[in-house]
């Protein structure tokens, strides 16, 4: 399995000749790593509808077939704009959407979502069960309680991707928190530096959370790859 950061929130997590993308945010993305026309899918999930989550997901699907899951009333928008013939799945919170690969789940994430297009809805993190592991990207949310509820509900998690970068999202030392609530054995900080109001020192997260907590955090650049 390998999972690449795109920059921002957007990775891909590939096992075998299966993509699944998360929050492809590419275009107007300073820290973008690929354009929208050169990233593959067979999956697109997403978060939330902000645009630096939502980003290229329309064009991306258009042009993948990629089916697309999100949460109801942000999946019911995007079943507008791709038309009913293609595949968007529509869980919400607690819910599982199950693919030959394996599923996602629909877990809390505390953070407000409206989409560009004036669709609210809520903030999702996801639990993703793919080649035999078990991967939870947080989305956006700051720090709360019910983390470790996550983490202990079914399969151990073995990443962690989570945002580090405050004023959006949880910063670096909330996230030391939530490392060790997740307990995950390894951690991907994300939603970091893309612009000046989340600009973080990610080397010192790292090392105070590997100080702090179990977990070992995994330091990528956007381009780069994690190999499991």
């Amino acid at each position: 399995m390998d999972i690449r950061w795109l920059g921002q929130s957007a990775f891909t997590i590939t096992e075998g000749a299966t993509t699944l993308l998360i929050d492809p945010f590419l275009t107007g993305n300073p820290k973008g790593a690929v354009t929208a026309d050169e990233v593959g899918a067979d999956v697109i999930a997403l978060t939330h509808g902000h645009p630096d989550h939502l980003g290229d997901t329309v064009d991306i699907a258009r042009r993948t077939g990629a089916t697309v899951v999100a949460i109801l009333e942000l999946a019911n928008e995007l079943m507008g704009a791709l038309g009913d013939a293609h595949p968007v799945l529509d869980p919400n919170l607690g819910g599982t959407v199950r693919f030959g690969w394996g599923w996602i789940k629909l877990v809390p994430a505390w953070h407000t979502a409206v989409s560009p297009s004036g669709t609210p809805h809520v903030a999702a993190g996801l639990v993703i069960h793919m080649g035999g592991r078990t991967i939870y990207h947080l989305g956006d949310t700051c720090l709360f309680s019910d983390l470790s509820l996550i983490a202990r509900r079914g399969n151990p998690i073995d990443v962690a991707i989570m945002p580090i970068g405050g004023h959006y999202t949880m910063d670096r030392w909330d996230a030391i928190e939530a490392v060790n609530l997740v307990g995950a054995k390894q951690v991907i900080p994300c939603h970091y530096d893309t612009f000046p109001p989340i600009e973080t020192d990610a080397h010192a997260f790292k090392a105070e959370a590997e100080r702090a907590t179990t977990s070992e955090v995994i330091l990528l650049s956007p381009g780069d790859t994690h190999g499991l």
